[in-house]
């Protein structure tokens, strides 16, 4: 029995009843975990998970209140910022989890599968993600994965690789969930990658070293637009030069927790070329709009309308000439083949069992060839899935271009993970088109693999 259950109390076969899966008992169970856990000191985040389990204890998981939070410019705007170095190479195709990793990956396995998991299915139906669940994801340091260890992150070199199987770890227990505690992630390791020593200095200590009063701010990469036959490479959000600023006109959808965002990262076109701006939820002329989608929807999807919001030259986020664009499309399109990878194994590990115990004509419907062949077929495909992944991942973290292994992940992930999700709707028969099962909500969510972009990045 593990420690969620000793201290919730067992139901049935010792896992706790519906009843008793209150979400802020989840989350403080989950911290109490974690504060025995020498993961906390390896990775350096033992001082912000302690601060946090005194503030979450003491609260009872207060709503932050964050419209009112303004960020102070510091450093150099003409400096470049700090970056973590690329992973030594290994020198052989081998790609197992370092024993850091792996840790890593255990204790976010289990918040996702004991916090995130339960929280799925009434998170689905409000379309917003609970803040206990959210704030009980900060503690396992999420949002400063990215973050290079010299701001006061995690992250010793490129962490592609450690982002890769969180992301995945995460998508496990629930996508739209995973979604929602990555966002703010993203912008951070955006900063992080391409940041200057102004816009790093600025923004990177809330994310890292939160005061008591805002906590770690929402924030959301947004790229996804609404229009018919969207590319992302050519954004239709334009940005014109105004003397020393800029002018950003257009509009975003799919856009994760916006209603709560305080920073956003947008993808505009300039003069030609696709450039990312940072633009602060307090700028005129931006407004948020519900956006709710088929799946993803507990990511808490708006839409964001930008009517002539002026920004400062500082807002450039990179360079100019579309190079760091099309790397953050990237890394965002490698984001989202691990969500897909993460969601396509609890569809497996779900439909699996299901079909030895599902007895039809006096035997279990797994002794049918066509369920057997299906089922295998749905593993096959997954570990080629999480295969081209692991390796995009692997090289991005070297420093090697990626370009090409990200590109066969994108498209085997956007096409296998969707038959994944229909094959698991369909061996559970009637059963696959009811909430009563969660395979409906999975197929849902992983059809948005070939069509979000941005959101999550590693």
């Amino acid at each position: 029995m593990s420690l969620l259950q000793i201290l919730k109390g067992g139901g049935r076969h010792g896992v706790p009843s519906t009843e008793s899966r209150d979400p802020i008992g989840l989350a403080v169970a989950g911290l109490n975990r974690l504060a025995q856990s020498d993961l906390l000191d390896r990775w350096g985040v033992r001082r912000q998970t302690e601060r946090g389990v005194f503030t979450v204890t003491r609260g009872g998981f207060r709503a932050a209140t964050n419209a009112g939070r303004t960020f102070k410019r510091v450093g150099s705007r003409d400096k470049a910022g700090v970056r973590a170095p690329s992973a030594a190479p290994r020198g052989v195709f081998d790609l197992t989890p370092t024993e850091d990793e792996q840790m890593l990956v255990d204790v976010v396995g289990e918040y996702a599968a004991e916090v995130l998991r339960p929280a799925a299915h009434d998170a689905d139906e409000a379309c917003a993600a609970p803040d206990d669940v959210l704030k009980a994801s900060l503690e396992i340091g999420v949002p400063i994965l990215g973050v290079p260890e010299e701001l006061g992150g995690i992250s010793e070199t490129r962490s592609a690789t450690a982002g890769t199987l969180v992301a995945e770890a995460l998508a496990k227990g629930d996508l739209g969930l995973a979604v929602a505690v990555l966002a703010p992630g993203a912008v951070a390791t955006a900063l992080g990658l391409w940041g200057t020593e102004e816009q790093q200095q600025t923004y990177l200590p809330a994310f890292t070293e939160p005061d008591a009063e805002h906590g770690v701010p929402a924030a959301s990469l947004a790229l996804n637009e609404p229009r018919v036959l969207f590319d992302v490479l050519a954004p239709a959000t334009t940005a014109v030069r105004q003397g020393n600023d800029f002018v950003i006109t257009g509009e975003k959808s799919l856009v994760a927790r916006g209603g709560d965002a305080e920073l956003f990262v947008v993808a505009a076109s300039l003069e030609g070329k696709p450039v990312l701006f940072l633009v602060e939820s307090s700028a005129a002329g931006l407004s948020i709009e519900g956006d709710p989608a088929m799946g993803v929807r507990a990511a808490g999807l708006t839409r964001l309308v930008l009517t002539d919001v002026r920004v400062g030259a500082d807002a450039v986020l990179g360079a100019t000439d579309g190079t760091t664009y099309a790397e953050c499309v990237r890394l965002a399109r490698l984001g989202w083949c691990a969500l897909a990878v993460g969601t396509a194994q609890a569809v497996l590990d779900y439909v699996t069992p299901y079909v030895k115990e599902r007895e039809a004509f006096g035997e279990p419907i797994a002794h049918r060839q066509a369920v057997a062949f299906a089922v295998a077929n749905m593993a096959i495909e997954l570990q080629a899935m999480r295969l081209v992944t692991y390796k995009a991942a692997s090289q991005v973290a070297q420093g090697i271009d990626a370009a090409r292994e990200i590109a066969l992940a994108r498209k085997l992930c956007a096409d296998k993970a969707m038959q994944i999700g229909l094959d698991g709707v369909q061996l559970l028969g009637g059963h696959g088109f009811t909430k009563e099962h969660p395979v409906e909500r999975w197929y849902r969510d992983l059809r948005a693999i070939g069509i979000m972009e941005g959101t999550v990045l590693v």
